[in-house]
């Protein structure tokens, strides 16, 4: 590697310097391109709503066993399809085809999976505009729609 140029007139040289060495950092590009937003499927936003398509099971990776209930939900902002995992014990007894659902972040590191479910980036957090865990608790009962 070159030696940083030193001086009173190496300004422009380190500033180019400097310029060249951030895309070598992948958060910077990243940022700088906005992938983030052009590969996610809520383009940026915290939630979505969306419509379930069908209700899915998948297993859980290595060591666990088990089957993981999910949903297929087509999102009403763009189309895009997306599975999202349905939290709690009989949660999917509460969740229906077509009925309308908000996803959020799963919480898995830096936007990726979270624990033994593979490739499910999303959770539903309201059925109906009512809420999921409301629903499983027995506070609230569904709402028709």
């Amino acid at each position: 590697m070159a030696k940083k140029s030193k001086g009173i007139n190496a300004g422009n040289k380190l500033a180019k310097r400097r310029a060249d060495a951030r895309w070598k950092d992948k958060w910077f590009v990243r940022r700088i391109d906005n992938l983030k937003v052009k590969s996610d499927p809520l383009e940026g936003a915290s939630q979505a709503r969306g419509l379930v398509l069908e209700k899915i099971q998948l297993e859980a990776k290595q060591p666990n066993s088990g089957m993981r209930k999910a949903v297929r939900v087509q999102l009403i902002k763009n189309g895009k399809q997306i599975s999202a995992f349905l939290p709690g014990d009989g949660a999917t007894k509460l969740v229906d085809e077509h009925d309308e659902v908000i996803v959020e972040c799963i919480g898995g590191p830096m936007g990726k999976s979270k624990g033994d479910i593979p490739g499910v980036r999303w959770q539903v957090i309201k059925v109906n505009d009512q809420s999921l865990d409301a629903l499983r608790k027995g506070k609230v009962e569904k709402a028709r729609k």
